[in-house]
Order: structure tokens, then sequence, then C-alpha cells
């Protein structure tokens, strides 16, 4: 809707090229394959409208779109919300961290390591073509992949250092053998729980 809203009226080949050239897969939940689809639903819904429809030698007819009322008054509702509100971006990443304990330290530092690799290869990358990436695009969108850059580079520090930790045998794995406390890593783990939220009723074996 956003681009939509800058390049009115626009045809659909128009908006995914852009988009596609942003890479708008990689930050937002969208794929450059699901626009016209998406466009066509807008349409339904009496968020757009199409404009007109122009067939050049024979290609397929391209529909040109623009925002109705209802579209301008929930694009700039849509864009106020999340401008100031924060939602915690989902990383499958989070998902295998938490479970960091079920690899070995050398396994598990090998892996934050060429994690960390990733992300500085990637911001490398950002730094020799970021020129070519913005060329012709409005200067926010350099803005835009500024700060998917200082986000990688943070993250590749904290992989780092998080490793360094692993390998001076902070934290807990549990193929470790039990503590001088007589108890295994899970073990502990779940003595924690208990004092935490007390014991199982009948309510929560169901």
């Amino acid at each position: 809707m956003g681009l939509v809203s800058y390049l009115q009226p626009v045809h659909g080949y128009d908006i995914r090229k852009e988009l596609t050239s942003w890479n708008v897969e990689s930050w937002a939940n969208v794929q450059p394959g699901s626009i016209y689809h998406a466009l066509r639903r807008m349409t339904e819904e009496g968020l757009l409208e199409a404009v007109d429809t122009e067939q050049v030698d024979g290609r397929p007819a391209r529909t040109r779109y623009r925002l109705t009322k209802a579209g301008e008054v929930e694009y700039q509702a849509m864009l106020r919300r999340y401008w100031w509100e924060y939602q915690e971006p989902v990383d499958p990443f989070l998902a295998a961290f938490a479970f960091l304990p079920s690899l070995s330290r050398s396994e598990a530092a090998g892996a934050l390591r060429a994690r960390a690799r990733l992300l500085e290869s990637w911001v490398a990358t950002y730094r020799d073509s970021g020129d070519e990436w913005t060329a012709g695009k409005p200067a926010h969108v350099g803005w835009q992949f500024e700060l998917t850059m200082v986000r990688a580079e943070a993250e590749a520090r904290w992989c780092h250092d998080v490793a360094t930790r692993v390998e001076a045998g902070e934290g807990m794995q549990f193929n470790e053998a039990a503590g001088t406390d007589g108890e295994h890593g899970a073990e502990a783990w779940r003595k924690a729980i208990r004092e935490q939220f007390g014991e199982p009723t009948d309510e929560d074996d169901e």
C-alpha cells in the first residue's frame, strides 16, 4: 500500500520490481510472487481501485492501481501503528539458541562463530555494493540498509562474546557430568521450574 501511495497510478509489475530491489522478502513478510494476489485482494476489499488496463505488443495486460479513500485511511493508520509500536522480530535462530545446552561446548562455540562470520560477510557485501543497491532509490532506503547492517554487526559481536563464554565453561550443557552438588544440569533446571511455579496440579496434567 505504501508503494502504491508513492507511485500511483502504478502497475503491479513496477511494484514487484521495486520491492524485489529492496530485498523485501528478507525483512518483511512479503514474497514477490504474492504481490499480484495482494493487489487483487486489496482491490476486492475496497482499499485499491483499478485505474485502467493496457496491453502492449501482445504482452499480458497490465492494470494500474491507486488507493481509494478507504485505502488511504487504512495505510495511514497502519503506518503510524508500526512507527509507534515495537514488535520483536521473529527469528528461528532464537528458538535454536534456547536449546544451546543440547550441543557440546565445542559445537556450540563453533556454530556461534560460524554465524558471526556469516553476518560479517553480509556486512562486508553491503559495504562493497551498498551504493549499487540503493542507486536511484530514496535516501531513506539506504538508511534502512544501514540499520540492517548495524544489527548484523551487533549480533556478530554478541556471537563471538557468547562463544568465548561457552569455551570458558560458563553456562551448562546437557551432556556434561553432574556438578559438585550431584545435580545434572537438566535436573537443576527442573528443580528451578518447580521452585518458581510450584508442583503441577491435576489441571496441569490434563
